[in-house]
Formats: C-alpha cells, sequence, structure tokens
C-alpha cells in the first residue's frame, strides 16, 4: 500500500553469499565478486535516520548477498543481518499484477475486459461505471477510481488495527467517494483489491492461494506468505517503528486483511529479490504479457517515473532502466527496490521506520544498483 507519508541506526555487516558455483579452471579466472559498492552503501545507510534495514543485493559475480544495518528490534537490541520478515506493502501489487497477466497469457483474462464483465453491477454509482473500466486500467492506476483510504473510515489510524476488513468492503468505501480529479494517472489501492476480486471470480480462489500456486512454490519462496488475519511477522522480523506525538511506537502488529491484494503480503529481502529476478528474465510471464506489464505511463507523483502494469520505471541514467515497486504500510514497514531490465542486477531494501531520509535511501539504491557487478 501506499499511504501519508528519527531513530538512531546502529551499523551491522554481515554479508553471506548464497549459491556460490564449484571452484574450477573456468570460474578461477572469471572476475572476482567486488563487495565495495555493498559496504559504501551500508556506509550511507547508516545516517539515514531507520532504526533498522535489511539489505539484499544480486549480482552475477556476487550471487545473492544479504546484509543489515542498525537494529531489527530496538526493544532487545537484536540487530539485523538481512533474513527478517517484513510487510512489503505495496510491492505486492507487482505479484498481483504478474497473477492477472499469468490469467491473461491461459486466455482466462483480457487486459481490455471491463470490471462489469467479471463484477457485474458492482461499480455503477453516479460518477463510477465499471462498464467502462478495464482491467488494464486498474492495474495502471488511469482507471479513476478514489483511493478508499480516504474515506473516513480510516482517518484514525489505530481505530480498526486488529479488525477484520473484507476487500469488498473497500471497494464499496471508494464508492462512497468523490470523483477524483481527472488526471491520467491516479494511484489508488482501491484498483488491486478489485484486481483481486476479479482473480477470485475467474479461478475460484482467493488472490493469495493463486498467488501461492503461481509464484511462492514454482519459484521456492518459503518465507513469503499471504498473511490473512494474523496480526504477527514470523521470526526472525524487522520490526517496525513510528512516532507519534513525540513518542517512539512499535507498530509491528497489525490486521492488514483489507489491504489484500493492493499490499498484504509479508516476505524477506531474499525472496523479494528472487521474485523479482524471475519476473524480469521472464520465468513467469510470457513475453507478450511482459511487453505489456513494461508498457508504462507517467507518474506525476515521482519525478522521472513511469508506471506499467504494477511496475515503476527509472531511468535516471539515459539508457539504463530500472524496475521496482516502493511500499508503505500503516504499520511503519516501507520497501525500496530496483531491478535491471534483465533480472541479473537487483537490490531490495526492508525498512522498520516509518520516518527517515527517504531522498538518501533513493540516492543509495540508485548508486548500488548502478555499481553492482
Amino acid at each position: 500500500m501506499r499511504r501519508r507519508t528519527s531513530v538512531v541506526a546502529a551499523l551491522a555487516f554481515t554479508a553471506s553469499l548464497v549459491t556460490a558455483p564449484a571452484a574450477s579452471a573456468a570460474s578461477a579466472a572469471a572476475p572476482r565478486c567486488d563487495t565495495k559498492p555493498v559496504q559504501e552503501a551500508l556506509k550511507a545507510l547508516k545516517g539515514v535516520g531507520a532504526s533498522g534495514i535489511s539489505l539484499t543485493v544480486k549480482s552475477p559475480r556476487c550471487g545473492v548477498l544479504k546484509s543489515g544495518v542498525g537494529l531489527a528490534d530496538l526493544k532487545t537490541g537484536r540487530k539485523v543481518v538481512g533474513d527478517e520478515h517484513s510487510r512489503i506493502a505495496s510491492n505486492t501489487k507487482t505479484w498481483v499484477a504478474t497473477v492477472v497477466l499469468q490469467l491473461v497469457g491461459e486466455g482466462r483474462l483480457k487486459l481490455d475486459d471491463t470490471v462489469d464483465r467479471h463484477l457485474p453491477g458492482l461499480i455503477r454509482t453516479e460518477h463510477y461505471d465499471g462498464r467502462k473500466i478495464t482491467i488494464r486500467q486498474l492495474l495502471q492506476h488511469t482507471s479513476g477510481l478514489p483511493d478508499y483510504l480516504e474515506a473516513p473510515f480510516w482517518a484514525d489510524e489505530t481505530a480498526h488495527r486488529w479488525d477484520h476488513i473484507e476487500p469488498l468492503r473497500t471497494i464499496k468505501q471508494a464508492l462512497t467517494l468523490p470523483a477524483p480529479e481527472d488526471k491520467p494517472f491516479s494511484y489508488s489501492n482501491t484498483n488491486y483489491n478489485l484486481a483481486g476480486l476479479i482473480v477470485t471470480k475467474v479461478t475460484g480462489r482467493s488472490i493469495g492461494t493463486e498467488l501461492k500456486q503461481r509464484i511462492f512454490k514454482p519459484l521456492g519462496l518459503r518465507d513469503t506468505y499471504w498473511p490473512g488475519d494474523r496480526t504477527t511477522l514470523p521470526e526472525p522480523e524487522l520490526r517496525s517503528y513510528v512516532k507519534r506525538s513525540g513518542k517512539l511506537l512499535d507498530w509491528t502488529e497489525w490486521n492488514v486483511s483489507g489491504s489484500d491484494a493492493s499490499g498484504a503480503l509479508v516476505s524477506t529481502g531474499a525472496d523479494v529479490t528472487a521474485f523479482w529476478s524471475a519476473l524480469m528474465s521472464g520465468k513467469l510471464l510470457a513475453p507478450a504479457q511482459l511487453t505489456a506489464m513494461k508498457r508504462t505511463v507517467p507518474d506525476p507523483t515521482v519525478r522521472g517515473a513511469r508506471y506499467g502494469l504494477g511496475v515503476e520505471r527509472e531511468e535516471r541514467t539515459p539508457g539504463f532502466v530500472t524496475w521496482g515497486h516502493s511500499g508503505f504500510m500503516e504499520t511503519g514497514h516501507k520497501l525500496r527496490n530496483a531491478v535491471t531490465d534483465d533480472g541479473r542486477r537487483a537490490v531490495t531494501l526492508l525498512i522498520g521506520s516509518e520516518e527517515f531520509k527517504e531522498a538518501k535511501v533513493d540516492s543509495v539504491l540508485r548508486t548500488l544498483i548502478r555499481d553492482l557487478r
């Protein structure tokens, strides 16, 4: 999910190389792994004011490196080492878009299908008409539907912290809101909760089940799961902190069922990295669907960014394109990631603080993905 947008961090660097190939005469002559870019990134992240940051990187020479900055738990002093579970918030949207596009590839959906074709009569008000809104528009935030999080129901941050919220309820909340300003792109969590309902209508199974069968199991992602009404995170967890009225509060435990397809997933840096690498390298989508996912429109909320079908595109350096999807959960968890167009280099940051120097973190991320080899 994306919502409205400190703590002193301690530095702890523990990096482990995963799936290192066996030594051979050929590999001995190959360029060696250079961890200097990762070490420089960790030093820079030390000063951003976050309680803890889990960093995972992937590159051809180094494989997968997991590192940690700061503390995963301020109460116990447990350091971040890179294997922590976290809420990945709106990064969930990319996973959901992947499922939808797989269904398109199977001929069970079309991107130009209307919402009304699969959910007849659900979107039919003075301002909104499901007969005029397509699945493509849902995935690209060009539907014109408002964000349900703007409804008065969500004004009190903690009033519904422990409540089970059905995704259909969030859709109905959005439909009571006035039409947003007429513009091509308007980011709305409502779009993805609707997409999740369409997946359920077409497959007969929940979006959480489809994610498990289509993505988690095939990729061997054992640390990624759909939480449902579970309020705690698996150990080791990256605890999350917010500051209210001058007090630092631990908001890790939360029922995020209302987030549903717009942001409910729990994962680790390694699993998120594996998913994005597989996605961009063509292991999850056929070429036609991956091309459709990467067809973008301008995202005016982020300078220089463009938005595809559940993916954010950046080209800060001419010719150097990266993809990702940021996330921010009401618990305080945040996520930043970037992967190259071919999926060979990737960086994932899981952050346990609502407040930190976001511009500096984004700068570190861009530098690191550029320098990895």
